[in-house]
């Protein structure tokens, strides 16, 4: 959590306003705007636009109209309108650039049936939402003991309560299509509220719950990533990544968004690249390309009848080479070329620690050694000659 009211505590939990990330300066959210507009002002004769975006649980935002010009910033708890009641969020964002966040999201901002904006929210409001927000997860469990008991193929993964509590909807996902009627007659006469369901998908899924990547950093789609691309195993393909599922794989068991992340400066060093199906003729017979390594710039081709003795060739000399065949012309063999691409490297062996000796902050112990040699060395004193010799 990047703000410092909302900085996280030895059990995980927010330190200040404890509230899962939904703070009043809005800073920790991955779905913040920053307004670049704020300290400009309007035209003389113009109007303000009169649309807020306002953020509620999780990453659903929608557009409501400010009806009854209410003075209202970033951050503000308002009451919106619902479909039945009423509903509790937080103002993301205010003025022009709502403008162009509608044009983003083509929703009309001219539309007559677009949801209102009923008041600030009161204490007694955010009481009653803050309430209703801690019983999701009590509510979330006895919903999944239902659908286990009504032998349902379906995860609830997530409930978010509307702000009046008054209705509930819960999120989940399925393989296939889940006759789910009992289980909402069984959880609206548990509950005592209105239920809907929501079918999402596993990313949105992980996107909702979060977790720790095999990187070992935060999931990118709970932290920054706002939108899903579809990911291909040609990507991993173009990137010379093997095959294997359980590493392509995220916690959502998906292919990872990351694959796509580098994919484009693959493209374009792809380009100009020989491909990976390219035939080689020579005197010596026909050889196939083995691997390839975009950084280095280099071929492995192996001819046909040893397929374990590979050879290393240069980009430039597979074109050069892929020119001759296409006149006709054989070189002679591979070996030719691989031989100027064969350096002789001098081997230096260096300290890893560095030139330093690890022993540099021991305390010398020769002082006291050089006294005591001293001592012992010192000559035995001359006997005087006595006076009767």
């Amino acid at each position: 959590m990047g703000c410092s009211s909302c900085s996280t505590g030895k059990d995980g939990q927010p330190k200040g306003c404890k509230n899962n990330g939904t703070c009043g300066t809005d800073g920790c959210n991955k779905l913040t705007v920053f307004d670049w507009l704020s300290n400009m002002s309007l035209p003389n004769g113009q109007k303000p636009f009169d649309c807020v975006e306002v953020r509620f649980k999780n990453s659903r935002k929608e557009f409501f109209r400010n009806s009854k010009n209410l003075s209202l910033s970033i951050g503000d708890v308002v009451a919106t309108q619902a479909t039945s009641g009423h509903d509790v969020g937080m103002v993301t964002l205010t003025g022009e650039l709502v403008r162009v966040q509608m044009k983003k999201k083509k929703e009309d901002y001219n539309n007559p049936q677009l949801p209102v904006i009923y008041r600030k929210a009161s204490q007694k409001d955010i009481d009653k939402w803050q309430k209703c927000r801690d019983r999701e997860e009590e509510i979330k469990k006895r919903a999944r003991e239902i659908a286990i008991i009504l032998k349902l193929q379906m995860k609830i993964s997530d409930v978010e309560f509307q702000g009046d509590g008054s209705k509930a909807t819960f999120y989940y996902t399925a393989e296939d299509r889940v006759d789910f009627r009992q289980l909402i007659k069984d959880m609206a006469k548990a509950f005592g509220i209105r239920i809907e369901m929501r079918q999402i998908g596993y990313r949105q899924e992980a996107q909702r719950l979060g977790g720790i990547g095999s990187c070992g950093r935060e999931l990118c789609c709970s932290t920054w990533l706002t939108d899903f691309r579809s990911v291909s195993t040609s990507a991993a393909r173009y990137q010379q990544l093997s095959l294997n599922p359980q590493k392509l794989a995220g916690q959502c068991g998906k292919l990872k968004c990351c694959l796509n992340y580098e994919l484009d400066v693959y493209l374009d060093a792809l380009k100009d690249f020989p491909s990976q199906d390219t035939k080689l003729f020579t005197t010596k017979g026909m050889a196939f390309c083995q691997k390839i390594d975009i950084f280095k710039g280099s071929l492995w081709f192996s001819y046909k009848d040893q397929p374990a003795n590979w050879h290393e060739l240069t980009k430039e000399q597979v074109i050069n080479i892929q020119e001759k065949n296409k006149k006709k012309e054989k070189v002679a063999s591979l070996e030719e070329y691989a031989v100027e691409n064969v350096e002789e490297l001098e081997k230096v062996f260096e300290n890893a620690v560095g030139q330093d000796s690890l022993t540099r902050f021991d305390t010398p112990k020769r002082t006291r050694n050089k006294k005591r040699s001293k001592k012992r060395r010192k000559p035995a004193p001359k006997k005087r000659p006595s006076k009767n010799a």
